[in-house]
């Protein structure tokens, strides 16, 4: 006679304060996404953005939810810590940056109709749920001499923030502008910083979640040491060359629009600097993580 797989349920995933979380997480993700559908109001490239945001972060969160309740996880080829970690990570900056800019574009003042009502509480869950998600990046991350799950440490997290931020520097990029040989040369380098360091980035991801970086014969933690100090020195002269090309003897146009690429190159100099500011934290904890042990 043929045996039946025993399923294992595990309540403690629902109980422990990061089961809480995620439970939270799942529930206002699906109310933001759910009152916004309501008010089919969610056109363009911003909505589709936000509606996105919500729907991907409901979706990988009950699918984890659902996998550890079963203890099914063990099963995937995947270092599930590690996924897990990066995840909430990515899932907090993305709903932080939707619950910006979902307001910004589709909430009109005054909001004295039932619609805009609708988008203000889906605004008010989608701030929730980002609380949500932070507060499982903070229940997650790793104790100081902990690394067994490298993205959960600060380092693995602030891979994780530098990724996100390039994809958002090459959603703003617009290199259309008329400019001189030596502008375009300039800015051309400052795209080939962020395209470089943002797939070095994300190959470290990918080969952590899918156990990889074992398999490495060179040192990692000095491997990336190297990189983190090799990052820093070309988002410094990205974050020098960027402002000087973009805006050198321009002034922002009369009337700039709501897709100025002045306001574009704008947000990517500010962006510059928080992936140089992310690089030089990073490197300072990978240096403290390999060349001063605590005892």
């Amino acid at each position: 006679a043929g045996t039946m797989a025993m399923v294992t349920v595990n309540l403690r995933t629902v109980t422990s304060w990061v089961g809480i979380a995620r439970l939270f997480a799942v529930v206002l993700s699906c109310i933001a996404f759910s009152l916004v559908a309501s008010t089919a109001v969610y056109h363009g490239p911003y909505g589709t953005w936000c509606m996105f945001t919500w729907c991907f972060c409901f979706a990988v969160t009950l699918l984890v939810l659902v996998l550890e309740l079963l203890e099914l996880y063990p099963k995937l080829p995947l270092s599930w810590d590690d996924f897990t970690s990066a995840f909430s990570m990515l899932a907090a900056l993305m709903v932080f940056t939707t619950s910006v800019v979902f307001p910004s574009t589709f909430i009109n003042s005054p909001c004295n109709n039932s619609k805009c009502a609708r988008q203000a509480v889906a605004t008010t869950a989608s701030c929730l749920c980002f609380l949500a998600y932070a507060l499982e990046v903070g229940l997650t991350r790793a104790k100081p001499g902990d690394v067994s799950s490298f993205l959960s440490t600060v380092p693995g997290l602030l891979k994780v923030f530098e990724a996100y931020v390039a994809c958002l520097i090459f959603s703003l990029l617009d290199l259309s502008m008329p400019v001189s040989h030596d502008s375009k040369v300039g800015l051309q380098w400052c795209v080939a910083v962020y395209s470089i360091c943002f797939i070095i980035t994300l190959l470290i991801i990918i080969f952590t979640i899918g156990r990889c970086l074992a398999y490495l014969s060179c040192p990692l933690e000095k491997m990336l040491v190297g990189y983190n100090a090799l990052a820093l020195v070309m988002y410094i002269t990205a974050t020098v060359l960027w402002p000087l090309y973009s805006f050198r003897g321009i002034n922002r146009p009369n009337p700039c629009g709501n897709d100025c690429w002045w306001d574009r190159h704008l947000g990517v100099t500010f962006l510059t600097i928080f992936n140089l500011i992310a690089y030089l934290v990073d490197l300072v904890y990978s240096t403290r993580m390999v060349f001063i042990r605590a005892p």
